[in-house]
């Protein structure tokens, strides 16, 4: 490895964004086929950095950035990602960027699809040439080789697993030429933890071929088990930069928040056996592209929060999807002993329930609309609240007030970091955006949540306040909250009983204080 001049050297990194400055003098180094962690909470800048790296539009139309980026020492604008891309730098967002009815290696040869000419072209010139199939398979296959994990590059994305789209854009960048420097941006969070394994030990891969890799997660044990360095930010500066094997958990904790953080705080588990039936759900079956939901049977307390996890794609996303009608699905759905027609997102709002998506950007947000407008549209369209009258009711009109007002609530209760209640949800980073759309729920007073993988994507403190939050509202509301998520420990930690899914259907029940070995058991006791 050149010690001399660094692959990367970025110097006196400054940004201003929306009237805020988010970048404050960062430096940073990268040598040829290290791993550097990046981490700190949501809001501390690392994505403004990285698309600072990238050349992303969102920094020049944002009047650009103060100091230098240099390549092997040489001076680089990046003035566009295409100007990135030429110099070897390749960059995998949190949000997906693949073409759902294309296959895995349709989409991995994008825009650099290998052609063959005949004499038609030669006439006619090149918008007559056809693309190679053999030679697009052979480059995708190839490509998928050198992560180490296998996916089926004739698989439509929309049918794939969530993971198996994280590993296609992966893929992807690994399949251009004269790649150098990879940059990764919570590519773990949407896998499973054999996924993950899977795709730490494709990072060491790349670093053992000379690739450079930025690896940005909020798993921090991944960060230690992966990376040579670990670069920690705080409020838009860098306040440490060591070797992964001269700290731990815990110190990259305190420095991230500058504080520590405690464990998220196991309330006496409550046997609510005796309570009645929140919601009740027989032989559901939903049609959701890469989950698999047969025949679940499942009856909720009133008043405890219920846990639904298991492996990826064995129906547990597909489950609060169905019922509340974002996908087909059948079978009978009663809430407090009245049925809910399935199908008919309407009719689940109106009965008093309230749905936080995984999918926060394209289920969750409005993202070119304020956070007032997000956290107060659901309950001001489905309730009529937030709104004045005149003329007995014929004309009504936004209430501005009420609308800031509780917005401004939840913006002190969750501490999402913004501008104002005015700054666009596109703005924000992805822990607060997540945190809008709790927000968003909390403010239509529901009597009946599912919340699906509400900590995905966020940080360790933000993580914890989520939590809690979620907790509170059910302590203190008296709402029934259905949790699902990834995280086993998360459930363990903030649910009264936890179903696991398995194979389309619910393979058992167990109180939160079950050993993890139990639930693992259930977890794969259906899986084919």
């Amino acid at each position: 490895m050149n010690q001399q001049t660094p692959l990367l050297e970025m110097r006196n990194i400054r940004k201003d964004f929306f009237g805020n400055t988010v970048l404050k003098d960062i430096n940073l180094q990268l040598q040829e086929g290290e791993v550097l962690g990046l981490v700190g909470e949501n809001g501390a800048g690392k994505s403004t950095l990285m698309k600072i790296l990238f050349g992303m539009d969102v920094i020049q139309e944002t009047g650009g950035y103060e100091g230098d980026v240099l390549i092997n020492g040489r001076k680089a604008v990046f003035r566009n990602p295409f100007d990135a891309l030429a110099a070897g730098i390749g960059m995998v967002h949190q949000e997906f960027s693949l073409i759902p009815g294309f296959t895995a290696a349709e989409n991995i040869v994008l825009n650099r699809e290998p052609v063959r000419k005949s004499v038609i072209s030669e006439i006619f010139g090149d918008r007559m040439n056809t693309v190679d199939r053999k030679k697009m398979t052979a480059v995708s296959e190839a490509a998928i080789e050198k992560m180490g994990v296998h996916i089926d590059g004739g698989m439509l994305i929309h049918d794939m697993p969530v993971g198996h789209k994280q590993f296609t854009e992966i893929a992807r960048e690994l399949s251009k030429e004269h790649l150098k420097l990879l940059i990764l941006d919570e590519p773990t969070a949407v896998l499973t933890e054999k996924e993950a394994e899977a795709l730490l030990d494709s990072i060491r891969g790349m670093a053992s071929r000379g690739i450079s890799v930025i690896f940005i997660t909020h798993r921090l044990e991944e960060i230690l088990n992966v990376c040579d360095r670990v670069l920690i930010m705080r409020d838009g500066t860098v306040v440490s930069d060591t070797t992964a094997g001269e700290t731990n958990v815990a110190n990259i904790t305190r420095q991230m928040v500058g504080r520590s953080i405690a464990g998220i705080e196991r309330e006496e588990i409550r046997d609510l056996a005796d309570a009645p039936v929140a919601l009740s759900i027989r032989k559901l079956w939903v049609d959701m592209p890469g989950e698999t939901v047969r025949n679940v049977s499942l009856d909720v307390r009133e008043g405890e929060i219920l846990g639904i996890g298991g492996l990826a794609g064995q129906g547990k996303l597909g489950i609060p999807n169905g019922v509340m009608g974002l996908y087909e699905a059948g079978g009978e759905v009663l809430l407090r002993g009245k049925p809910i027609p399935l199908n008919h997102p309407r009719e689940c709002l109106n009965a008093g329930m309230a749905f936080v998506s995984e999918d926060r950007r394209q289920v969750g947000l409005l993202l070119d609309e304020s956070l007032e407008w997000n956290i107060a549209f659901p309950a001001m369209q489905i309730q009529n609240r937030f709104l004045k009258s005149r003329l007995g009711g014929l004309i009504r009109f936004r209430d501005e007030q009420a609308i800031r007002e509780i917005t401004e609530r939840y913006i002190g209760e969750l501490a999402i970091r913004c501008t104002s209640s005015r700054q666009k949800a596109r703005e924000l980073s992805g822990g607060n955006q997540q945190k809008v759309c709790l927000a968003k729920a909390f403010a239509l007073e529901p009597g009946f949540l599912f919340v699906s993988e509400p900590t995905r994507g966020i940080d360790v403190g933000a993580k914890a306040l989520v939590l809690s939050a979620l907790k509170k509202f059910n302590r203190e509301k008296g709402v029934t909250i259905v949790m699902i998520s990834s995280e086993l420990e998360e459930l363990r930690q903030t649910c009264d009983r936890i179903a696991i899914v398995s194979g389309g259907k619910v393979s058992g029940i167990l109180p939160a204080t079950a050993s993890a070995e139990d639930f693992g058991m259930l977890m794969v006791s259906g899986v084919k």
